[in-house]
């Protein structure tokens, strides 16, 4: 891994900076994937801004709910403590940190909400959907070098001396991270196939969140951070992929029935 260095008398992490190329990589693509489809390159940026403002906040808000013990904690010391700087750092513990599927529905949201009210047609979601694996590609890569999202103990694999999660030093790990990171690669290539032939126009949101969740859902069985919770035998982040998939394949069934049929003459 490579620990956060100092430049220009700042401190930097590698993960921001893995995550701020992957931003840069992703709108790029995206801004040429509209403009060659005759989509309004400024709306595209509008929503690419709102999607990070919405992938930003739900990250954190769902690692937070995943460390509701510790926020109890941090709460129970308020009548003592007060607003002091201990609670702060405290609420800074609890919700400092991202979780890749709040950003995700944090994103869909801010956007989602964008594209109704500004009656966009679909393609913009296309794009978009195109777009995320591109990111989270770079994200993974920086999970990897960074030391979190750590694997599970593995004859052969990488071991961590420094990283600032103490239970992953020690043992030799699974690279989880890159083969996370192969796979959104892989499925950003064969979404830009379907981009590119014009194949499942206005589905290709939902494509994405079916291949991804199935994925995902394997790939968490080789993670070794158990800290992050489980309910049930199956991650948090299991449980999501799982009701993410349902949800996807149940909502046309649901809109269909919600849509009212056409009058008869």
């Amino acid at each position: 891994m490579i620990p956060p260095f100092e430049l220009f008398g700042k401190t930097f992490g590698i993960y921001p900076l893995c995550a701020l190329a992957g931003i840069f990589a992703c709108g790029l693509f995206a801004c040429v994937q509209a403009k060659k489809r005759g989509l309004d390159v400024d709306d595209m940026i509008v929503a690419l801004l709102l999607c990070a403002v919405g992938a930003l906040v739900g990250g954190h808000i769902l690692y937070g709910i995943t460390n509701l013990p510790l926020l109890g904690q941090v709460l129970a010391r308020v009548p003592e403590t007060g607003l002091s700087g201990d609670f702060w750092s405290g609420m800074l513990l609890v919700f400092g940190g991202s979780v890749f599927y709040g950003g995700l529905l944090g994103g869909m949201a801010a956007g989602g909400l964008y594209w109704k009210k500004k009656k966009l047609p679909a393609g913009y979601v296309d794009v978009m959907a195109v777009s995320v694996p591109l990111f989270h590609t770079f994200g993974r890569v920086g999970c990897f070098l960074g030391g979190c999202c750590y694997g599970i103990e593995c004859p052969v694999g990488f071991v961590y001396t420094q990283n600032p999660i103490p239970q992953a030093n020690g043992v030799r790990r699974f690279p989880v991270q890159l083969l996370e990171a192969l796979f959104c690669l892989l499925l950003f290539l064969a979404l830009f196939a379907l981009l590119h032939r014009g194949l499942c126009r206005g589905r290709l949101l939902a494509v994405y969140l079916c291949v991804y969740s199935v994925g995902r859902f394997f790939l968490e069985f080789l993670r070794g951070d158990a800290y992050r919770g489980f309910l049930f035998g199956f991650s948090t982040s299991q449980i999501i992929s799982m009701l993410l998939l349902l949800g996807t394949l149940l909502f046309p069934l649901i809109n269909h029935h919600r849509t009212p049929a056409p009058a008869r003459e």
